[in-house]
C-alpha cells in the first residue's frame, strides 16, 4: 500500500499518498554537483532555465563564465547577474506550499494587466522565489503546489514522469457513453491527440453535472478543450490532485498550508529525488507551518 503523509488537523485532515521511490543512481563527483542543479535547488528556476542563463552569460563561477555541465563544490563562488548566490544548506529541504487557488487570480510573478496574483497571498521566501508546479488558468481553481526548488518543480512537471492531474469538472449537460469513450480513447486537438486516463461520474442536480477526470499532460486549457470538442461547456473547473498530492480537505479558497520538513523529505523521496537527512543540530531551522490563510508580513 502507498504511504500516507498526514497533514495537520487544522488543514482538514488531507493526506499525501506517496508511492515507493525509485532507486537513485550512484552519486558521481564526490562532494560536487552540476551547476544547473545547484542553481535550481536555490529556487531560481528550473534546470532548463538555468542553462539558458548560462548561455546568456548571467552566471559566473570563481569569476569565470559558467558552462553547461560544469560541477561545483561548496567552496566555489557562484554569482548570478553579479550578485553572490545564496546557496541552500545541505541539511535543509526546500519549502513546499499547498495553495487553494480561487478563480480570478493569475499564476504569474509579473502581469501587465495588474490582475490579482497568487503570490500576493504568500509569504516571501528568503533568498529564493516561489515556483509554481503547473499553472492554473485565471478562471480555474484548486490545488496549486509551490516550492523553492526548481528541481522538485521540474520533476513534477516534466512530461517524462507523466504525473497524474485530477480535476473536478462541472458541465452543462451530461456525457453519453460514446462521448465518455472518446475522452478515454483520445480526441484530436489543435496541438495533437489528447485523452483522459480516467473519467468518473460524480452526479449533479438540474442541468449541471460533475465529473472527475485524470490527465497526464499539462497542456494549456486541455480539460476545457476536451469537453468543448464534445459540445459541452465547462462551467466550473477545479484541480483536486497533482501526482501524489491532494488538495487538503477543509482548506478554503485563498488559503495555504506549508509542508513540514519531514513531509517534504517524503515527497522528494516519492519522486526519486535525493532529500537532505534530518538534523537535530543546535541552531538548525526548526520545522514550521503557517496557519491556513496567513499572509507574509
Amino acid at each position: 500500500m502507498p504511504e500516507k503523509l498526514n497533514l495537520p488537523p487544522r488543514a482538514g485532515g488531507g493526506t499525501l499518498k506517496l508511492q515507493k521511490a525509485p532507486a537513485l543512481p550512484p552519486r558521481a563527483g564526490g562532494g560536487t554537483q552540476k551547476l544547473q542543479k545547484a542553481l535550481a535547488q536555490s529556487g531560481l528556476g528550473s534546470r532548463r532555465d538555468m542553462e539558458q542563463w548560462m548561455l546568456a552569460g548571467r552566471i559566473t563561477v570563481n569569476g569565470a563564465p559558467a558552462t553547461i555541465g560544469m560541477r561545483v563544490g561548496p567552496n566555489d563562488a557562484i554569482q548570478v547577474d553579479g550578485q553572490p548566490l545564496r546557496r541552500s544548506r545541505n541539511d535543509t529541504p526546500p519549502r513546499v506550499i499547498l495553495y487553494y487557488k480561487p478563480e480570478g487570480e493569475i499564476v504569474s510573478h509579473d502581469d501587465p494587466g495588474k490582475r490579482p496574483r497568487v503570490y500576493d497571498r504568500l509569504p516571501q521566501p528568503r533568498g529564493a522565489k516561489w515556483l509554481a508546479v503547473g499553472r492554473l488558468d485565471f478562471n480555474t481553481s484548486g490545488l496549486l503546489i509551490l516550492t523553492t526548488s526548481g528541481e522538485l518543480a521540474n520533476r513534477m512537471m516534466h512530461p517524462r514522469y507523466e504525473l497524474e492531474r485530477e480535476y473536478a469538472v462541472r458541465v452543462l449537460g451530461r456525457l453519453n457513453p460514446e462521448q465518455q469513450a472518446k475522452l478515454l480513447s483520445g480526441i484530436p486537438l489543435d496541438d495533437g491527440l489528447a485523452r483522459c486516463e480516467a473519467v468518473q461520474d460524480r452526479g449533479g442536480e438540474g442541468a449541471n453535472h460533475w465529473y472527475h477526470v485524470v490527465i497526464r499532460e499539462g497542456r494549456n486549457r486541455e480539460v476545457r478543450r476536451l469537453f468543448e470538442a464534445l459540445g459541452l461547456r465547462v462551467s466550473r473547473l477545479m484541480r483536486v490532485r497533482f501526482g501524489a498530492v491532494s488538495l487538503p480537505r477543509g482548506l478554503k479558497r485563498g488559503q495555504f498550508v506549508e509542508l513540514e520538513p519531514r513531509e517534504v523529505r517524503q515527497l522528494l523521496g516519492s519522486l526519486g529525488l535525493e532529500a537532505p537527512p534530518p538534523t537535530t543540530a543546535r541552531g538548525a531551522r526548526p520545522g514550521h507551518r503557517r496557519r491556513p490563510g496567513s499572509r507574509a508580513r
